[in-house]
C-alpha cells in the first residue's frame, strides 16, 4: 500500500510496501547454510507471491536460506533496529522513511556493497532512486514504484456529453462542474475529488501543475503553482458547491477498498489515484467502465503534460543484522528483472526498472500501461527522502484540513506552514 504522502489515500490502500520487525534472531544452520530473516507487512495473496519470490531464491542457490515473516508493526521494526542484535536482516518500507531512519543511523549503506560488487543502478527509475539516498548515500533500494493519474467513469463522461477526458486546467473545471449533480437534498455526485473525501490529492496535483514541495533539500510548501493548485480545487468545488454541502456528501463515502468506494458508485466520476486501482477495480467493480489518463496541466503551459507525483517502496538491511553481506545477496535476488517482475506484477505496483516497462506480463491489468507509461515523464516528480518528512506531512495534511473546511485560505494555510518548516530540525 502506498501512503507517502498528505491527503492521498492512495497511501493508505493496497499497492504500497511496509515491513515490521518480528522476534527470533537470525543464525547459521547446520550444513553451511546461514539463515537470515526476511520481515515483511504483505498478507493474502500479496504474502503468497513474496513467498514464492522467496522459495525460488532458496532453491537458487545452497548458501542461504531466507525465512520470511508477515509482521506488521512499524514501532516493532524501529525498536528491532535500534537494539543491540537485530532480528530480522532484511526489510522493506515506503522511500519517504530513508532519510528518517538514515539519519538515526539504523540502516547499513550500501554504496561499499555496490561498488564491491559493481553492481549496476543504472537500470533503475530515477525519482525512484531519489527516495532511497540521504546525504549523498545509498541506504536502501526500490522494489517497486506508484505513481497517480487522473481515473474517470467513462459511462458518465459520454452522458454529461465530454467526449474525451480532460487535458487541461480548464478543461477539467468544466468537466467537474458538468459531471456534478444535486438534487433537492443536495449534492448525488461530485464531478472530481478523493474517494476519502479530503478534498483532492493536492501534493500530487500541484506537481502536475509544476510546483515543488522541496526547494534546496528544503520544504516550501507555498510556492506560487502549490497555492494556484489548491486554489484551483477550493474554487471549483469547495466555494462553488459549499463547504459544508461538501462535507455532508462525502461523510456517506464508502470503504476505499471495497464495492463502496465511491468511484466504483458513480458517486465520484474523477479522482487523481494509483496504480493498484487496476486491481482493486477488476476485484471489487469489475463492470466498472473506467479509464486513466495523465493529470490536466495548466492551459498556459502544455510543456508541463505528463506531470505527476512518484513514490517508491524500498528494501533495506538494518545496520544491526547478523548477516548483512548474505542479506545483501538476497536484496539484490529481489531486484533481479524476472523476481521484481513477477512480484509486482503480482501486487499491481510498478516495477522499479525501466526495463521493465515495456515487459507483455503487465499487459493484462486493465489500463496499466498508462501508468508504466507515466514512469517516462521528464515531468514526473519524487519527494525527497527528509528526516523532518513526517513533521511536513503532518503540518501539510493541517493546512490542507483547514482550506477544506474554508477556514484558511490556500495561500495562508500554506503560509503558516512555511513558517512551522522554519523549526525543522
Amino acid at each position: 500500500m502506498n501512503k507517502t504522502r498528505p491527503v492521498v489515500v492512495a497511501a493508505t490502500i493496497a499497492g504500497c510496501l511496509l515491513v515490521a520487525a518480528c522476534g527470533g534472531g537470525s543464525s547459521a544452520q547446520s550444513g553451511g547454510k546461514v539463515s537470515i530473516r526476511f520481515s515483511y507487512l504483505w498478507t493474502g495473496k500479496e504474502a503468497e507471491a513474496m513467498e514464492k519470490v522467496i522459495a525460488d531464491f532458496n532453491k537458487s542457490q545452497n548458501k542461504i536460506t531466507v525465512t520470511g515473516v508477515s509482521n506488521p508493526d512499524q514501532q516493532a521494526q524501529l525498536a528491532a533496529m535500534t537494539s543491540t542484535k537485530g532480528t530480522y536482516d532484511i526489510s522493506d518500507s515506503f522511500g519517504s522513511n530513508t532519510g528518517a531512519w538514515a539519519s538515526k543511523g539504523v540502516l547499513e549503506p550500501l554504496d561499499e556493497y555496490v561498488q564491491a560488487d559493481k553492481y549496476d543502478l543504472s537500470d533503475f527509475v530515477a525519482q525512484a532512486m531519489e527516495q532511497v539516498k540521504y546525504d549523498g548515500k545509498l541506504y536502501a533500494t526500490p522494489i517497486a514504484m506508484h505513481s497517480f493519474m487522473l481515473l474517470y467513469n467513462k459511462d458518465l463522461l459520454e452522458e454529461a456529453g465530454i467526449k474525451e477526458p480532460p487535458k487541461t486546467a480548464n478543461e477539467l473545471a468544466d468537466a467537474t462542474a458538468k459531471l456534478t449533480t444535486k438534487d433537492s437534498g443536495g449534492l448525488t455526485r461530485l464531478g472530481f475529488g478523493s474517494p476519502t473525501g479530503q478534498g483532492t490529492d493536492y501534493i500530487t496535483l500541484a506537481m502536475a501543475w509544476g510546483g515543488n514541495w522541496y526547494s534546496g533539500g528544503k520544504p516550501a510548501p507555498n510556492t506560487p503553482q502549490n497555492v494556484a493548485a489548491v486554489d484551483f480545487y477550493v474554487n471549483n468545488v469547495i466555494k462553488k458547491y459549499g463547504a459544508a454541502e461538501v462535507q455532508k456528501f462525502t461523510s456517506g463515502f464508502g470503504e476505499y477498498q471495497s464495492p463502496q468506494n465511491p468511484f466504483y458508485q458513480g458517486k465520484l466520476a474523477m479522482m487523481i489515484d494509483g496504480e493498484w486501482q487496476s486491481a482493486l477495480i477488476q476485484s471489487a467493480a469489475p463492470k466498472l467502465n473506467w479509464g486513466a489518463a495523465p493529470i490536466p496541466y495548466p492551459d498556459d503551459h502544455p510543456e508541463l503534460a505528463g506531470g505527476s507525483q512518484a513514490t517508491a517502496s524500498m528494501l533495506y538491511i538494518p545496520r544491526n543484522s547478523q548477516h548483512k553481506k548474505e542479506a545483501w545477496e538476497f536484496m539484490k535476488y529481489l531486484l533481479s528483472p524476472p523476481a521484481m517482475g513477477a512480484f509486482t506484477e503480482a501486487l499491481t505496483n510498478l516495477p522499479a526498472r525501466t526495463s521493465l516497462l515495456e515487459d507483455p506480463r503487465y499487459d493484462k491489468l486493465p489500463n496499466f500501461t498508462m501508468w508504466l507509461d507515466q514512469l517516462k515523464s521528464k515531468n514526473l516528480k519524487a519527494l525527497p527522502s527528509l528526516p523532518s518528512y513526517t513533521q511536513y506531512n503532518a503540518d501539510l495534511t493541517s493546512a490542507f484540513d483547514a482550506v477544506n473546511r474554508l477556514e484558511k485560505s490556500p495561500a495562508d494555510a500554506l503560509a503558516e506552514v512555511a513558517g512551522k518548516v522554519q523549526g525543522y530540525e
